[in-house]
């Protein structure tokens, strides 16, 4: 299966989110592959900790092309670098792969590649890519740009492929939990332009949504606010619920709500089950969001069409 994720706005936890959903998934087992299509800021490699790629892949001292997505995308290499996840990270709890776990292979951009220009033969590329990777992997994750980018465009157009026919694929709409992000979500899925208008499938894809830095006005975290800073987020959280369901984002078409977490605010990495009981510098509740969303993507009933 294929996962598409991509958002309307920068900051919305996109690529942290979707980077910890693989790292869950290869821990129960899965071969799990993450292609870093966010082609203006290749910077997944930093979130799974492997600083050789924290900015995209370097290039072989001496070579003439790049070895990461985007010299594939544009036809100058057969086949973009692979790293093992498990043996490339330099955070040393993460070392060799889990005895139980599964394959976590990343595909980095190229270090100081930025968008890039339509190139003829580009989307076979990519058709290509997505098609020999499914066949491998059980879930492949494609993080892709922010709004109506290079890639997403890129993308739409390679699901269309014959190459592609029968290889499923859904997508996750990511936005932060404010009236501007719910507004700009809803356009690019539902919108004129949007996302559904433009996969032209039939039938439409799927597409489900998710909430990330969402504040629970009851979370005892909220403890030391004042009764009137509470009331006013109680209040604030029903307008925001009332606006999703009028954009089509309520609840039947969420797929996922992660809890405003600190330390990902001030560090966006991997979240490891070290972090929450040993080391206990991040929150129970958001380590249970990522799993339930890493769960959720394979059950059907959260994909059934409405």
């Amino acid at each position: 299966m294929i996962v598409f994720a991509t958002s309307d706005k920068g900051g919305t936890g996109r690529s942290v989110t979707v980077s910890n959903v693989a790292y869950r998934r290869a821990l129960h087992g899965d071969d799990v592959c993450y292609l870093d299509f966010d082609f203006g800021s290749p910077t997944s490699g930093a979130i799974f900790h492997i600083n050789e790629a924290a900015r995209g892949i370097p290039k072989v001292h001496g070579a003439r092309n790049g070895r990461g997505l985007h010299s594939y995308v544009q036809g100058e290499i057969s086949d973009p670098v692979r790293l093992d996840v498990w043996r490339t990270t330099d955070r040393s709890e993460m070392r060799d792969n889990p005895t139980s776990g599964g394959r976590l292979v990343l595909l980095p951009g190229d270090q100081g590649g930025g968008e890039l220009p339509r190139v003829a033969g580009d989307v076979k590329q990519v058709a290509r890519l997505f098609r020999t990777l499914d066949e491998e992997f059980g879930l492949c994750l494609v993080d892709l740009s922010a709004g109506r980018s290079y890639a997403t465009d890129l993308v739409l157009e390679a699901v269309r492929s014959p190459l592609l026919k029968g290889v499923e694929s859904r997508w996750l709409v990511f936005h932060r939990w404010t009236k501007q992000h719910i507004i700009a979500a809803s356009g690019l899925v539902f919108g004129e332009n949007g996302i559904l208008a433009s996969a032209g499938r039939n039938p439409e894809p799927l597409v489900r949504f998710v909430r990330t830095a969402v504040v629970d006005p009851d979370s005892s975290q909220l403890s030391g606010l004042r009764p009137a800073q509470v009331a006013w987020l109680r209040r604030c959280n029903r307008e925001l619920q009332e606006l999703a369901g009028k954009h089509g984002l309520g609840h039947t078409m969420m797929l996922g709500e992660i809890p405003l977490e600190p330390m990902l605010q001030w560090r966006e990495q991997l979240l490891l089950d070290d972090d929450v009981y040993a080391r206990q510098v991040a929150n129970l509740d958001t380590l249970e969001a990522f799993e339930s969303l890493a769960d959720r993507l394979f059950d059907r009933k959260c994909w059934e069409m409405l």
